[in-house]
């Protein structure tokens, strides 16, 4: 059943047990277990807090100490040490200060390359066409049918760019094929049409995009990170909102895809007059709503709707991408007929940017630029995640710890039934429910205290976060604390 497929994956070909989990030891130099020594945050973090804040508006949880963490554990400045299963909102690919990426950013001749700083939009050093084609344009790595990457600073970065790209593309097909006009060239200094056409890009509620001004326009999860600022009246449609488990809720999730797609069209129809949707954007899973996860099918059916309309579909792989579902992109679950548009990428990359097809590739030069075209320091690191992913078979391991810490979990949400629920899965992005923002916090506290660091995310979830390096002797030690904190909440 394509709905069965959203949490559990068949891992074709899969070689034998022995080689795919770590061994049930700590990894080199990594603590044996979690350990605080203080209240969290500690003395020392309070003190660096209440002085940082008087500077910076901030909002931290402790201050951490990266020269002693190591591997899938995060010390801080006041010795407690914390099994880390958020992992800096999900963007160390191999936990902390492993030797391969510390390797990389030690070699002499990548060195000179951080220390130039290179404006790589305009004096890129003759290595870098290289170190684009052997990192993100490997047949492995890039996304299949899209031998074209456009890369960016950061993960808003990518969603602005990407997002124009969508817009010039569409007004190119307009104007079939001439010249920009006297009136568009002076008009789009001024902000005003027909330089600056009315046209927009559909979104999904609960979705986030980014938090510069384009990608906050995208972005429905919070308020806190929109109210007072101005935005674009893109339309916004529902996103699936699947009952489970899943294979009692089949034929309900089914006819919730037909209502959202059927959203998608009577708002592209309705927008078509006044401010035509040159493009749609969807996350492959909605990681701050909740980990809402919809259907292949789902997918499919909007590739569909995009085709027919003649937009583009742009993939938000900014969580998702970087093996962290146990494949370089989680789209590939979609089995989608043809590649989509464009694929957005962050997070665990190291690197940031998009992905797109040839036909998306703007003809005249810096009509989507910056000076810096991304941070050659995050391509050093993301050769270095790639040569460790394939020599330590990391995505396989990911499928194969992956689904152990899903069956425990389940196991976990029969006994604490009335605690946990809804627990789902791809890889190493997992979550469950809790009964409320309130119990989901109390648990979060308990967990913290005992040294293990998650976070919450929707309006009740807990997702876990793990590096790739993560075992199944850490998945016990969270299990095994994870059980004690929901004996001891109250009312249990």
């Amino acid at each position: 059943m394509l709905y069965k497929s959203i949490l559990y994956f068949v891992q074709k070909g899969a070689k034998s047990r022995q080689l795919h989990h770590m061994p049930k030891a700590p990894l080199p130099g990594e603590p044996t277990k979690p350990y605080t020594l203080t209240e969290i945050p500690g003395p020392r973090s309070e003190a660096l807090f209440n002085e940082f804040s008087k500077i910076q508006q901030v909002d931290i949880q402790y201050f951490g100490d990266y020269q002693r963490s190591i591997g899938n554990y995060l010390a801080d400045i006041d010795g407690n040490v914390f099994l880390d299963m958020f992992m800096q909102v999900s963007t160390l690919t191999l936990g902390y200060n492993h030797r391969s990426i510390l390797g990389a950013l030690s070699c002499g001749g990548n060195q000179r390359i951080i220390a130039n700083r290179p404006a790589l939009g305009l004096f890129p050093g003759l290595e870098w066409p290289c170190k684009i084609q052997n990192t993100l344009l490997q047949p492995c790595v890039a996304p299949k049918g899209l031998p074209c990457v456009f890369t960016a600073m950061c993960a808003a970065c990518s969603t602005e760019h990407a997002i124009q790209m969508a817009f010039i593309k569409y007004a190119e097909r307009r104007r079939c094929g001439k010249d920009f006009t006297d009136e568009e060239k002076e008009s789009a200094l001024f902000n005003k049409p027909p330089g600056c056409p009315k046209l927009s890009i559909l979104s999904f509620e609960g979705g986030f995009h980014g938090r510069t001004f384009g990608a906050l326009a995208l972005s429905h999860y919070r308020y806190i990170t929109k109210v007072d600022l101005p935005s674009l009246p893109w339309p916004i449609a529902p996103y699936p909102h699947y009952l489970y488990p899943l294979n009692q809720y089949e034929k309900e999730n089914k006819q919730e895809d037909v209502r959202c797609l059927e959203q998608v069209e009577e708002l592209i129809e309705q927008y078509e007059k006044t401010m035509p949707v040159a493009g749609i954007i969807v996350e492959a899973i909605q990681c701050e709503a909740g980990d809402r996860h919809a259907s292949p099918d789902f997918f499919l059916q909007l590739q569909e709707i995009c085709k027919k309309r003649s937009i583009p579909l742009i993939l938000d792989e900014i969580q998702t991408g970087g093996g962290a579902t146990g494949r370089i992109w989680a789209h590939e679950y979609f089995e989608l007929n043809i590649p989509p548009d464009i694929v957005t990428f962050s997070y665990k990359m190291q690197a940031s940017g998009f992905y797109h097809s040839p036909e998306y590739m703007p003809k005249q030069p810096s009509r989507v630029f910056n000076v810096w075209m991304g941070d050659p320091v995050k391509i050093l690191m993301l050769e270095a995640v790639l040569k460790t992913i394939e020599a330590e078979d990391l995505l396989t391991h990911v499928c194969y710890v992956g689904n152990y810490l899903l069956r425990q979990l389940n196991t976990l949400q029969h006994e604490f039934s009335d605690l946990i629920s809804s627990v789902r899965g791809r890889g190493f992005i997992i979550a469950f429910d809790m009964p409320c923002k309130d119990t989901r916090s109390k648990l979060m506290y308990l967990l913290r205290t005992k040294g293990v660091q998650v976070s919450g995310n929707g309006t009740k979830t807990i997702r876990l976060r793990p590096c790739l390096i993560f075992g199944e002797y850490h998945a016990d030690i969270f299990l095994e604390i994870l059980r004690d904190c929901l004996q001891e909440l109250p009312e249990n």
